[in-house]
């Protein structure tokens, strides 16, 4: 598939009293998500202050930005490894971040690890798993924990499009089908699964198109749409809020880089990176503000310069951070009698 199928796409419901000040919202994040991941891709990796992969979402800021904008202080959120927005929209500060892909002592794994392998659950969000579908019924157990202490929230669990070729996933989604979880799918569709394309993944024509064989609800938004996202989200959430269940959304986008940092991407036709190169979230919501009188191009370059100066104070900071000392290399890991 060369283009977002636009026809099968949710379209972003018209709120005017609101939609300039989220507009707003959204650009701070996604720029922000750009150039930090850029910094940590782009710099810090090829300096050799960031070992092991590195994976970014160049290109897929508006899943992660339009949906975690919805989530509120009860919910529970389980992002994927091209979702690092959700990170800054729950309020984990920038300079941690750095320290955690950089290996410090201040990281959030305190230094054990050196990559997005990382959570917060004072910020309510769960690290990711590497085979990244086994996320999906841990989101379901979380899910199915708020639904027992009787807490109004829901669980936003994120995966790419290959995780639902996998057992777990399907598990997972089942059984946050037969208990009506509230639990929303949020699927990261960037075409590939690795190297592997997406018409050699399934056969049916659309993710979404496996949510009614578990009888839940799903959606197709351009993935790309920040502003549709945030709808499409609004919606599922409060599916689940009120006690239907859970809903799936598929986000159609396009992974504007290789797998990781160490891939080339030489398996993805250039035709491809042309085409989904004109439809960057960020550039397209720009557009949309200038068109809706919204914002103005100096705007656009103050928010530029703002996320530059904090990923500079962030990457300064994480910097001086220490590395952890060996002599808690085990704390966590046995119970102390």
């Amino acid at each position: 598939m060369t283009q977002p199928q636009m026809s099968a796409v949710s379209a972003p419901v018209p709120d005017p009293s609101g939609q300039p000040t989220l507009a707003h919202k959204c650009l701070y994040y996604m720029s922000l998500m750009r150039e930090a991941e850029d910094r940590i891709e782009r710099k810090l990796y090829r300096q050799g202050k960031i070992v092991g992969g590195v994976y970014v979402g160049r290109g897929q800021e508006a899943i992660s930005v339009g949906s975690a904008l919805v989530s509120g202080p009860d919910d529970v959120l389980l992002p994927c490894h091209r979702d690092m927005a959700v990170f800054f929209i729950r309020g984990v500060p920038l300079g941690r971040i750095f320290a955690q892909y950089m290996g410090r002592a201040d990281g959030l794994t305190r230094g054990r690890d050196g990559n997005m392998h990382m959570g917060d659950l004072q910020h309510r969000i769960v690290a990711i798993i590497s085979a990244l579908a086994a996320t999906v019924p841990v989101a379901a157990g979380a899910a199915m924990a708020l639904k027992y202490r009787g807490i109004d929230g829901v669980a936003f669990s994120y995966f790419g499009d290959g995780a639902t070729s996998r057992g777990d996933w399907h598990e997972g989604v089942n059984l946050a089908a037969v208990q009506k979880l509230p639990v929303i799918f949020i699927c990261n569709n960037n075409q590939y699964a690795y190297s592997t394309p997406l018409n050699l993944q399934m056969a049916c024509a659309h993710i979404a198109d496996k949510g009614p064989g578990y009888g839940i609800p799903a959606e197709i938004v351009d993935g790309n749409d920040v502003l549709a996202v945030h709808e499409v989200t609004k919606r599922a959430v409060a599916y689940a809020r009120t006690g239907n269940g859970p809903y799936l959304i598929e986000c159609k986008t396009f992974r504007m880089t290789g797998h990781s940092a160490h891939d080339g991407a030489h398996y993805v036709p250039q035709k491809l990176f042309d085409e989904w190169g004109k439809l960057d979230p960020i550039t397209l919501l720009e557009a949309r503000m200038l068109e809706n009188g919204w914002a103005t191009r100096d705007q656009f370059d103050r928010v530029r310069a703002l996320v530059r100066t904090e990923v500079d104070e962030a990457v300064a900071w994480a910097d001086k951070s220490p590395f952890p000392d060996p002599a808690t290399l085990t704390d966590g890991v046995y119970e102390d009698q």
